[in-house]
């Protein structure tokens, strides 16, 4: 027999706005940035710069938004890297998912994401995504190095560190599909992330694992 599950508001909407608009413009720098390398056609050559240039700016623009969102809001507290209990959630998804057993970290308002999802956003938001705006930037500002003292900078490397972090993020993207098939059903993770409500077992013990694990 089943465990009852009980509905709580994990999520707020400005959390699935920008978790959905990221999701998009990554999506379409992706789509544009290869065929700018010549992968294929889509666009043409042209509008897919000018489509890359105004969402790579776009992209820009709001993840700074959602940085003073998490500083005014508190939120950046579910973002601070812990190591507790993360080696149980690695032999959670490594084998006892497989196992049928339950979450070594229930979700709750408090701690919405686990040690390991923690230090994951905690890599992308302060080296990966910085990394490519930054190199995304100086890219598109090629024509005006010179003018501004940057004639050293190579755009050969520029471009380099550019691709290799968009392959970084599409990796990310594969794991992170995958992981939201991973709740009770397959679309549970997906759907908290449209309406907000995140379903967890009414009999998970539910505690501050932050301060009781070892």
């Amino acid at each position: 027999m089943s465990n009852k599950m009980v509905k709580i508001y994990l999520y707020t909407r400005y959390e699935r706005f920008w978790h959905w608009a990221q999701m998009l413009m990554i999506v379409v720098l992706m789509a544009t940035g290869l065929e700018i390398h010549g992968l294929y056609t889509l666009f043409g050559f042209e509008e897919a710069v000018e489509i890359h240039n105004f969402t790579g700016i776009s992209w820009l623009i709001t993840f700074w938004i959602f940085v003073f969102w998490a500083f005014t809001t508190g939120q950046w507290r579910q973002y601070i890297p812990t190591t507790k209990k993360m080696v149980a959630v690695i032999l959670y998804y490594s084998w006892g998912i497989f196992q049928g057993e339950a979450h070594p970290v229930p979700k709750q308002k408090e701690a919405k994401h686990n040690p390991l999802q923690r230090l994951t956003y905690l890599i992308l938001a302060v080296c990966l995504l910085p990394i490519q705006m930054v190199s995304g930037f100086f890219y598109w500002s090629y024509n005006s190095w010179q003018e501004w003292g940057f004639s050293f900078l190579s755009l050969t490397v520029t471009a380099a560190v550019h691709m290799a972090v968009a392959f970084a993020l599409l990796s990310f993207i594969i794991v992170h599909v995958y992981m939201t098939t991973t709740g009770h059903s397959l679309t549970a993770h997906i759907r908290a992330m449209i309406t907000g409500w995140e379903e967890v077992d009414e009999a998970a013990k539910i505690e501050d694992w932050e301060k009781k694990a070892g």
